[in-house]
């Protein structure tokens, strides 16, 4: 038996609006948007604004600021994907003459290259990109701050130097890449580097009186990369799907995963949040939140996903300061999340058995650390332990017949199967770690050997 889980509650859905609400009021900014998406499909869509009866709806557009960099991230993930690059390369392989040092394309990624965070005087937000008509301009005589690799530095600049990495590898301009490499394939239709009506005009709203002042909107130029694109919550809600799920026409779900992994350590002090290749990472209330935030003169975005839950949530704004968007739509996450929790799917036993690899079940000892082995689809496994904490990891079956480890300590390691010579199992071998039917049995192959006298008492 089905239900349809696409409505949502008319409780959950006044939560929602009365969140975008507050943050509209309280955050004092002419308009704001939300929109949850929750396994592929936009469920609820709100916004607040100023002027009775023109609220905007998820076809509106708003600058979203940073998100671009997240775009940008998948074009270099895609040149990666086809083997025209590799993150371990130093950025002077493919665009020469940067004056970057060794920094790597991995490191311009996940802003650890060591960068100024941005571009010397005048603010480039505020000014035409024709101001910095050339690399040299955006990065100035010091664009080296700290040692490549060492800590998080945040870099405008860094993106920068991607989106002139994607035009050099492939040839065309960022924005022709951006449209027929991601928006075109997603369907993201409503997104661009230019403002189409129905968009919102960016507004200052002043800090001590209720009085507002119109902000430029500026062509960024070569800093586009970093933060130009225009974009709807209905659209951004199909992309932050697409970071969860994958969309082979775009990026395999295997290379949106490596995106969602940290790849630096958080700033000192600030342990429930991190960096990816392109995304941001935060912990909300338990809760990992991938996605990333933005903001420029006139503009407020952000957009988080929670790929467990399968429930992601946008919130745009037209105002310089104000609410924070992504403070916004994580809590729209969780209001969803946790009034209508995933429903889990139906138990199904596997479509064929393997009675060699049902053979391998069951307890297995690592030392005295008792392990349970079982079996997962396609020939998987999985390895946890079976009393307090340990290193529990789930494996790929490998065509040689060995598995890889997909996750935790064992990530990337190799499990195999050592057979005797009548083809019994005598040990499995993790990464040179042994482990044995029983604790420590005499006569298997246990690294070191085994005390001959055997098991005792005090």
């Amino acid at each position: 038996m089905t239900s349809s889980i696409e409505a949502l509650l008319p409780s959950t859905e006044r939560a929602l609006l009365h969140r975008i609400a507050t943050a509209q009021a309280e955050g004092r900014v002419p308009s704001l948007v939300g929109a949850v998406v929750r396994d592929g499909r936009v469920v609820w869509t709100g916004s607040r604004s100023c002027v009775d009866g023109h609220g905007p709806d998820a076809d509106t557009q708003y600058r979203i600021g940073s998100i671009t960099k997240t775009f940008t991230a998948v074009l270099v993930m895609r040149l990666r994907d086809e083997g025209l690059l590799d993150l371990g390369d130093p950025l002077e392989k493919h665009l020469p003459g940067t004056g970057v040092g060794e920094a790597t394309i991995a490191q311009l990624l996940c802003h650890s290259a060591g960068l100024a965070a941005e571009t010397p005087a005048p603010w480039w937000e505020r000014t035409p990109g024709s101001l910095r008509p050339e690399l040299a301009d955006v990065l100035g005589e010091r664009p080296v701050l700290h040692p490549a690799g060492r800590r998080h530095h945040y870099s405008n600049t860094g993106y920068t130097l991607l989106g002139s990495l994607i035009e050099a590898v492939r040839g065309v301009s960022w924005q022709e890449a951006l449209r027929t490499e991601i928006l075109e394939p997603l369907g993201l239709h409503r997104t661009g580097t230019q403002p189409v009506a129905p968009h919102a005009g960016g507004w200052a709203v002043h800090p001590w009186a209720d009085v507002m002042l119109p902000e430029p909107g500026e062509d960024l130029g070569l800093m586009a990369p970093a933060g130009q694109l225009w974009s709807t919550t209905a659209d951004l809600c199909r992309f932050a799907s697409f970071l969860a799920d994958g969309d082979e026409r775009v990026l395999g779900l295997g290379t949106v995963r490596e995106m969602r992994t940290p790849a630096v350590p958080p700033e000192e002090g600030d342990w429930n949040g991190g960096y990816g290749l392109g995304l941001q990472l935060v912990r909300r209330g338990g809760r990992t939140l991938v996605g990333h935030s933005g903001s420029l003169p006139g503009f407020l975005a952000g957009l988080w996903m929670s790929v467990k839950d399968g429930i992601g949530a946008v919130v745009l704004a037209n105002a310089t300061s104000g609410p924070m968007p992504g403070a916004v739509a994580a809590d729209l996450v969780r209001i969803v999340a946790d009034a209508e929790p995933r429903i889990p799917e139906p138990w199904r036993p596997l479509p064929e058995v393997d009675a060699a690899l049902l053979e391998l079940t069951g307890p297995w000892y690592w030392g005295t650390y008792a392990y349970g082995l079982g079996v997962l689809a396609d020939r998987g496994v999985e390895l946890r332990p079976l009393r307090g904490q340990g290193r529990a990891a789930r494996f790929r079956a490998e065509a040689d017949g060995t598995w890889t480890g997909l996750d935790g300590y064992y990530a990337g390691e190799t499990l195999r199967v050592v057979r005797r010579a009548d083809g019994s199992a005598s040990h499995l071998d993790l990464g040179s770690f042994v482990f044995t039917r029983e604790p420590y049995e005499q006569g298997d192959a246990v690294p070191g050997g085994v005390d001959e006298g055997g098991w005792r008492g005090l």
